[in-house]
């Protein structure tokens, strides 16, 4: 019998450990590929996407191009296995940028998306 905690789990209301279910834990390794930047992880140097370091550039559409293109590409990259990248659509409000992932969980083919807002 399995003992230990996976990655990701939970917290319910009466302060239990319980472990998420394959929404959740795939979810959580979108997140985690989005925001381990490269260099982050020293056994794996190359994994991620430096989504955090392409926030700081001006939003136009050059920044929101290499935003797409980094988060398609990490995420095949390390997920391809578990799911298939639909689109990144990344749109800036003033200071704020936001940018949402669709994707298919490669299991059950069912449609996901993430969106992940920075201000």
């Amino acid at each position: 019998m399995a003992t230990g905690f996976g990655f990701p789990f939970g917290v319910d209301v009466s302060g239990a450990i319980r472990p998420e279910g394959d929404d959740a834990e795939l979810r959580g390794k979108v997140v985690q590929v989005l925001f381990t930047a490269p260099g982050e992880r020293v056994n794996q140097p190359e994994f991620g996407c430096g989504l955090f370091n392409l926030v700081f550039d001006p939003t136009n559409t050059i920044m929101a191009a290499a935003v797409e293109f980094s988060v398609s590409s990490a995420l095949t990259r390390w997920l391809g296995d578990l799911l298939v990248v639909g689109g990144v659509d990344v749109r800036s409000d003033d200071e704020a940028l936001t940018v949402e992932v669709a994707y298919v969980r490669r299991k059950d083919l069912a449609p996901q998306a993430l969106r992940v807002h920075f201000r």
